[in-house]
């Protein structure tokens, strides 16, 4: 299967998780995963949430900012990842002044 995000429709969440902003996200979804690629404008974020019931995974493209994770706060940049395991809580801030570009997935687990 190939996913061509370019060809997907994009949604835009006001406020995603209760976060600054919003979230624009151009995502295939199935009873298995979410996969996503998806954009937080300078000052935006993904507000704190835990995962029950799945993980996530979160590559950056371009951009950078940081991720709250189980309370601590820690830099991204283009071309690190952060895994958020299931039970545990995070949240993701684009606190520069240029896009934060983003690739996740997010597994289900059963």
């Amino acid at each position: 299967m190939i996913i061509d995000f370019d060809h997907l429709e994009e949604t835009v969440i006001p406020h995603f998780r209760g976060g600054e902003k919003e979230t624009r996200s151009r995502m295939y979804t199935d009873e298995n995963n979410k996969i996503m690629r998806g954009k937080l404008e300078p000052g935006a974020s993904i507000g704190l949430h835990v995962h029950e019931g799945n993980s996530e995974i979160i590559y950056i493209l371009e951009g950078r900012g940081k991720v709250i994770d189980d309370g601590s706060a820690k830099e991204l940049s283009a071309g690190m990842c952060h895994y958020c395991p299931m039970g545990h809580e995070h949240s993701l801030i684009n606190d520069s002044d240029e896009d934060l570009i983003f690739f996740a997935v997010v597994p289900e687990h059963k």
